[in-house]
């Protein structure tokens, strides 16, 4: 039997990065005289990841270099030209085809800054420009703040349960394919990781990379002492030995034996792995072994399908573990398939140059957007720390107080407050970028700091919502939009929770 094997064509480019109906729609749009008309779209994500309280907004450099390259190139055009309808002509007219080739990207873009914790609801990216263009980016702008997002949460996550034990990202051979790998060596980086295993994730984004040896190196020698002879040997000065291949104790008192030898020739071992059985009583036992035969300084690390339950459990149990590797659990998000971001036309420009508010309706009220140019104000007491967020509208909302409607019944919130910062800034002005990215360790900072802050008011309700006037408006547009295209009851009510 004869196979055919899907191979890329050419070298990546990233302008069809998007879904068909992308492109129809834009078509339709072109026809329609519509393709310039001014719109804004708010990416948001409706509820939070599983077990956390919010989300560690990430993927904004991502989205940055997709959008300065964004463009179709001539191996595109021609793929969109061969496209045909089920009766055999072409999808798309030579016409649009052409007007597609000469697209240059010049929306507005805000966002929040990579780190920042955010909420359901409150935009991660405003886009603002011309119709056709904000509409075709979504599904890009999709893929790489979920999924960067929902990493970055998990690994602060972990990072939390590990309480200031460092936490190695190990996790690239269970990652979602090649990209996958690198976004979520560099997520987890944001969210707290120490370091990666991953070398080409340390090479691109410089981030810390580190190893030890795997099974295998055990069995290629006659036995495992000899195997942690000849490893220290090879890497003198950052031996870590993995214990566990035949006996985990013994491996430690062999792991012993070569530190000493090790030791008499000016070298010290490093550490050693755990990467199986009970590791509560395992480390326990290694640590004693370690400190009395002279070698308090080595570190037990440990690995085996962590994530953050079994490092919160381990270290309650009194585990003698000082870092935590952790693979599949962090990279593919553990029980979390996926964060779940939607994109959303919330307001579109009329021929008298007024804003025209839009917003989806639903069954389900969690689904139902906010319509507006929307802005998140956050607002903190005179320490600095956090008390709520308000979600209003730049054109029709400003000045903003310290106010807001939550979005579960319509409660209207008082904060004590003094002062309040905006989450979204700007990233690009008709398409050319006005902002200057951040290190990822300046990021990595930002996430401990804001992660503490947030921690220090755990145990009190968050207020969360939308300025009085942006709920009055919301409902009444919800109410004029039900009545002209529905007739089942209308529900606003119970749709996000305030912590």
């Amino acid at each position: 039997m004869q196979h055919t094997h899907l191979r890329r064509e050419g070298p990546l480019t990233l302008g069809l990065l998007a879904d068909l109906y992308h492109l129809t729609m834009a078509y339709g749009f072109w026809k329609k005289q519509m393709d310039q008309q001014p719109a804004v779209f708010n990416l948001t994500y409706r509820r939070n990841p599983t077990g956390s309280r919010f989300v560690v907004a990430a993927g904004l450099e991502l989205v940055i270099d997709y959008l300065q390259q964004l463009r179709f190139t001539v191996d595109d055009i021609q793929y969109l030209g061969s496209l045909q309808n089920p009766g055999g002509t072409p999808l798309f007219e030579i016409a649009f085809l052409n007007y597609l080739q000469r697209l240059k990207f010049t929306c507005d873009i805000d966002a929040v800054a990579e780190g920042t914790i955010v909420f359901p609801h409150e935009p991660l990216v405003r886009v603002k420009g011309p119709l056709l263009q904000a509409q075709l980016i979504e599904s890009a702008l999709l893929n790489l703040i979920n999924f960067s997002s929902l990493i970055a949460t998990k690994a602060a996550t972990i990072a939390a349960a590990a309480a200031g034990d460092p936490v190695y990202e190990f996790g690239l051979r269970r990652a979602q394919g090649i990209d996958g790998g690198l976004t979520a060596s560099r997520a987890a980086f944001i969210g707290g990781v120490a370091g990666t295993s991953n070398l080409l994730a340390g090479k691109h984004y410089r981030i810390p990379v580190v190893g030890t040896h795997a099974h295998s190196w055990i069995m290629c020698f006659p036995n495992e002492l000899d195997a942690f002879r000849a490893y220290a040997e090879t890497m003198p000065n950052s031996s870590v030995m993995l214990v566990d291949t035949y006996d985990t104790l013994t491996g430690v008192t062999h792991a012993i034996t070569v530190a000493q030898e090790m030791r008499r020739q000016g070298r010290e071992l490093r550490g050693i792995r755990l990467d199986s059985g009970d590791l509560t009583e395992l480390s326990r036992q290694a640590r004693q072994l370690l400190d009395t035969a002279g070698f308090p300084q080595v570190q037990i690390i440990a690995s085996d399908q962590l994530d953050e339950q079994q490092i919160s459990r381990l270290r309650q149990a009194g585990a003698a573990i000082d870092a935590w590797g952790v693979g599949t659990q962090l990279v593919t998000g553990g029980g979390q398939a996926a964060l779940g971001g939607v994109y959303k036309l919330a307001a579109i420009q009329q021929a008298d140059g007024s804003w025209l508010p839009r917003m989806k309706l639903s069954e389900v009220p969690l689904k139902m957007s906010v319509p507006g140019i929307l802005q998140v104000r956050r607002w903190t007491d005179n320490q600095g720390g956090p008390v709520g967020d308000t979600l209003y509208d730049i054109q029709a909302d400003t000045p903003i107080l310290p106010t807001l409607c939550t979005f579960n019944g319509g409660e209207t919130i008082f904060l004590t407050s003094d002062q309040g910062e905006d989450l979204l800034l700007p990233i690009f002005r008709q398409g050319e970028l006005v902002y200057d990215p951040p290190g990822l360790s300046s990021i990595q900072e930002s996430v401990r700091q804001q992660w503490s802050a947030f921690m220090q008011v755990a145990d009190q309700p968050y207020a969360i919502g939308m300025a009085p006037a942006l709920a009055k408006r919301r409902i009444e547009l919800a109410q004029t939009l039900h009545a002209e295209n529905s007739r089942k009851p209308l529900s606003l009510s119970g749709e996000v929770k305030t912590n």
